[in-house]
């Protein structure tokens, strides 16, 4: 399902020549152009979907908005005295009408609202790259137009659900988290193919709202990319959820029975039946069609930046790409931290100066390869920041991690009556830093931010030693694995 309401919009000015063209209006082509336009320049941004992108429509927003009502049960029922108000069932009408309203019904008014205010001209259609800073958009409403940039054009254009190779995949009609996110009607049984952060998070929102979950991964685990002890966690509170879990299962084929339901083979021989399929592999960077061949790139392929996030390869420095094209962090969140470093990058050469390469400059996008947070909405939720042990001692670090158990802080254990919870710090011992942090638990999202700044201001662990949490609140893990370390 990919419903497309946008709204009208005609740029202020004629098309024709602008200081910046952006190409994709999501979070991270929204934030490029603004903050380009507040520093004086002009910036159009074209698109051809609704203003806003991937992530208000049919990702972050309403997978999270989904999440939120079993997240919130869960928790009047952990409280004794709120559990005995509590009903037995989720009202998965409810919650599909309030993700509705987060994502304004899939229609993007406020969106183009918000561009017009920030002083940013907007104009519906595809664009494709036809010389150097020259740009040719098919409009959906002018027709052809041809605007040259004076001096950058950024593609913002993200990246799309990348279908593995499946035998009779192609005729099923499988969800992606376009669907997955926009369904109206609860489906009996869903089988979900993917093990990472998608395919939880959509296994635990569609299982709580009363679906028939079967969860697909390949590799031994789900979340291969975290610590164990989260990766673990997750799975048993999948399961715990009634999610069927079931690792080293591929699946070889698919198809579509008469009856409308998908039978899929398995690659131990068994067959699985399901009313749909939910398939969240991986992503593809969306660069089809946008003309890259013209300068040796190849379509269809992730885009090589530098930290000022403008492409390598391309002479004279005037093309960029930002947030999921350029592969380096695929967060809504980091590729919005890309977005302002471009934009600063863009003005301070467009002023004739070149941004220093200095680390952590506000022109320079460096904390997506070591202190990137990230928050896994299911139940329990993970949140981690940094490096997990074993990527930190394949960088060659010498470490030490240093454990705590979080329902034995006093802050969690009164928010929810058996709050079971674990914290892992991991530490840099020769820098004597934070490294590294990863956090399981009912809320531990909102705990995550301390960790980042810790990781990306470097915080000596003696200085960090002075940062009291407040009593009695979670915050106060930090103190206890701190003590745990030895301070």
């Amino acid at each position: 399902m990919n419903r497309l309401t946008p709204s009208a919009s005609v740029p202020s000015g004629p098309p024709g020549t602008y200081d910046v063209v952006v190409i994709g209006a999501g979070p991270v082509g929204e934030n490029v152009a603004a903050r380009v336009v507040q520093a004086g320049l002009n910036a159009l941004i074209v698109e051809g979907e609704l203003v806003g992108g991937e992530c208000s429509y049919w990702a972050c927003i309403p997978s999270k908005a989904m999440l939120r009502p079993p997240t919130a049960l869960e928790t009047a029922r952990s409280v004794d005295g709120a559990r005995q108000a509590t009903t037995d069932r989720l009202d998965a009408v409810a919650t599909l009408a309030r993700r509705d309203r987060f994502v304004n019904g899939w229609q993007d008014d406020g969106q183009v609202d918000w561009l017009k205010s920030a002083g940013v001209d907007l104009l519906r259609g595809w664009a494709r790259v036809t010389g150097e800073r020259q740009v040719t958009i098919d409009a959906l409403e002018r027709g052809p137009q041809v605007v040259i940039a004076r001096h950058a054009v950024v593609v913002a254009t993200g990246s799309a659900a990348s279908l593995p190779a499946i035998e009779g995949i192609d005729e099923v009609g499988a969800w992606t988290n376009r669907e997955a996110t926009a369904a109206t009607v609860v489906p009996r049984r869903l089988a979900v193919i993917g093990g990472g952060a998608v395919g939880s998070e959509l296994a635990a929102a569609w299982s709580a709202l009363g679906s028939d979950v079967t969860l697909l991964a390949r590799g031994p685990h789900l979340l291969s990319s975290w610590e164990p002890f989260a990766r673990d966690a997750a799975a048993e509170g999948l399961r715990s959820d009634g999610v069927d879990v079931r690792t080293n299962t591929g699946v070889r084929r698919a198809a579509r029975q008469a009856d409308g339901t998908v039978r899929l083979t398995l690659s131990d021989g068994s067959v699985l039946t399901s009313d749909e399929m939910l398939v969240a592999t991986g992503r593809r960077a969306r660069t089809d069609g946008l003309g890259l061949e013209e300068f040796g790139l190849r379509s269809g392929e992730w885009l090589d930046v530098d930290d000022t996030c403008r492409v390598t390869g391309v002479p004279d420095g005037w093309f960029y790409a930002v947030g999921d094209v350029n592969h380096r962090a695929t967060l809504t969140h980091m590729g919005k931290y890309q977005a302002r470093a471009c934009a600063a990058a863009i003005v301070a050469r467009a002023e004739g100066t070149e941004p220093a390469p200095e680390r952590y400059g506000r022109w320079s996008a460096t904390a997506d390869a070591v202190a990137v947070p990230q928050v896994l909405f299911t139940r329990p939720e993970l949140a981690m920041v940094g490096l997990t042990e074993r990527r930190a001692r394949e960088r060659g670090l010498r470490v030490r991690a240093v454990e705590y158990p979080l329902g034995q802080v006093a802050g969690a254990s009164l928010s929810a009556d058996g709050y079971r919870g674990h914290a892992k710090m991991v530490v840099d011992e020769e820098a004597g830093v934070v490294a590294g942090c990863t956090l399981v638990g009912p809320g531990v999202g909102e705990l995550i931010h301390a960790g980042t700044v810790a990781v990306v201001g470097e915080v000596p662990l003696e200085r960090l030693w002075h940062a009291v949490p407040s009593f009695p609140t979670a915050s106060e893990i930090w103190l206890r694995l701190l003590e745990e370390y030895g301070l």
